[in-house]
């Protein structure tokens, strides 16, 4: 806010570029948990934060359509710009499928920071409810948070520790041959913008799983780039699971969902739509 407001008395214009919301993730976590009224004077100072720098920027980023939305900025509606320049652009000859899906084992994977807001626990109570449909998956967890504790005692308790693999932190130069040997990637938030673990494993060839919330919906278009999820209990993510990898166009979907980067999130392509909604914000 004073950066804004400091840019405001030198007669600068700004924008703020909206990955997500601040205020979101954490009124998730406040309505799940015991934190009282601090929690709730915290979520709305951080709200009020918000509003005053959006109030006082001359335009708004967000990384697709849906985010207006789910974001809840249509009082905004007329400072933004929704043509993907606030989102993250793809190495897309880094990001690159190297293994076809028909050589693929039936691997399903989550590769996330390990918290509530990203769904990874209903994802471990999901794993005993898939594999009671289909024995021969395997799982493959990638990532650290505070749930990791937690996510081992689940795994031990449910009888499925054995199925999964616990990776831990995946670097970053190591992401694309976890992704190719992926034939699932999950992503079951709560709250999210347009994760880059969503392009990336679009990117990659591994079908997408996740829900509708953020920008998913518009990179994500169920049975064409990926699978959407109608919620994310444990039920309709085994259902979904068991859904997507008997699909019958799944080498399709890869393909589809491969072009979609390329075309819209590649370096050369978020350039040309960054400099376009700079030069339409200085006229």
């Amino acid at each position: 806010v004073l950066s804004m407001l400091s840019a405001k008395i030198m007669r600068k214009r700004t924008i703020v570029s909206m990955g997500g919301r601040g205020s979101k993730s954490i009124e998730f976590v406040y309505n799940r948990s015991l934190f009282g009224t601090r929690g709730f004077l915290f979520l709305r100072i951080l709200e009020t934060l918000e509003m005053i720098s959006l109030s006082l920027s001359d335009r708004i980023f967000v990384e697709s359509e849906s985010a207006v939305s789910f974001l809840n900025l249509s009082k905004y509606k007329k400072k933004i710009s929704a043509n993907s320049a606030g989102a993250m652009y793809m190495d897309i000859n880094f990001l690159k499928i190297t293994k076809d899906l028909k050589d693929k084992r039936d691997l399903i994977g989550f590769i996330s920071r390990l918290n509530e807001v990203k769904g990874i626990m209903n994802f471990v109570k999901a794993i005993p409810l898939i594999l009671k449909e289909r024995r021969d998956l395997e799982f493959l967890i990638g990532g650290e948070g505070e749930l990791f504790d937690k996510i081992q005692k689940e795994l031990k308790d449910s009888g499925v520790y054995d199925k999964v693999e616990l990776r831990g932190w995946i670097p970053h130069d190591e992401l694309p041959n976890y992704l190719n040997e992926l034939k699932l990637i999950l992503l079951p938030s709560y709250s999210e913008g347009l994760p880059a673990i969503v392009q990336e494993g679009m990117a990659c060839g591994a079908v997408v799983l996740a829900t509708p919330v953020g920008s998913i919906p518009d990179v994500i278009k169920d049975g064409e780039t990926g699978f959407i999820l109608e919620d994310n209990s444990p039920e309709c993510i085994a259902k979904n699971v068991i859904r997507a990898l008997e699909h019958p166009n799944l080498e399709e979907i890869v393909k589809n969902a491969r072009n979609l980067i390329e075309e819209e999130y590649s370096y050369e392509v978020m350039v040309r739509k960054c400099r376009d909604s700079l030069d339409e914000l200085m006229r």
